[in-house]
């Protein structure tokens, strides 16, 4: 029966390195001035700060930066003998972007986008309870801290790329992955759909790799 550290283990030194590839950075943690300066949010789990973002180099078989967290997944409220494989284990999604190249940026937006999704799940955003597929999300600003990119959006897709989702000891959990989008992509979007609006970057070659300084697609 595995234990809460061994099925982070697992999920860190086997899982993420058998998906995404052996060469990486990080792990960057979660820290209380995120929630708070961001979400103005005081009253944080210290278990939260242990959730971060991994930073995967390009490997023969994917040209791009894959930034992955590491977290939602861990079995924080569940003892080993209350371990359902078939289920969700704990929030039950981690979160992919990838960049063209390296860079800090990705790391800011997912541990963004992680904070949010913590808080969304244990009530603090009413009745919304967590990202998911099809979802669209604002950056808070230029995608890569820049005056030069229009991407303030990032959309929800499911991976067709790499595994969509993974089994742990503890349950199964999903990857969503996240792609920076402009306004008016996201508009698009809300007139038709997020899956809609995918295949259109696809199309164009501005998914799955998100690229800060793109012009908005034709749509």
């Amino acid at each position: 029966m595995s234990s809460l550290e061994e099925v982070w283990e697992y999920r860190e030194e086997t899982l993420y390195p058998r998906l995404f590839g052996a060469q990486r950075r990080g792990i960057f943690p979660l820290n209380f001035e995120l929630f708070n300066n961001i979400f103005d949010q005081r009253d944080v789990d210290p278990r939260w700060l242990h959730l971060g973002v991994f930073e995967f180099a390009p490997t023969p078989e994917r040209n791009s930066w894959l930034y992955v967290s590491s977290g939602g997944s861990t079995p924080w409220e569940s003892e080993p003998n209350e371990y359902e494989p078939a289920s969700y284990s704990w929030l039950g999604v981690e979160l992919v972007i990838e960049s063209p190249e390296q860079s800090d940026w990705p790391i800011r937006v997912l541990q963004r986008l992680l904070v949010y999704h913590v808080l969304a799940c244990h009530g603090r955003f009413g009745e919304f309870s967590g990202l998911d597929y099809g979802h669209r999300v604002p950056t808070g600003g230029p995608i890569d801290g820049t005056e030069e990119s229009s991407l303030r959006f990032l959309a929800i897709a499911k991976p067709t790329h790499y595994a969509s989702w993974a089994q742990l000891a503890s349950g199964k959990f999903d990857f969503l992955h996240a792609v920076g989008i402009t306004e008016g992509e996201r508009d698009y979007a809300k007139a038709t759909s997020t899956v809609t609006l995918i295949a259109a970057l696809e199309a164009h070659g501005a998914y799955p790799i998100t690229q800060p300084r793109r012009a908005q697609i034709q749509l």
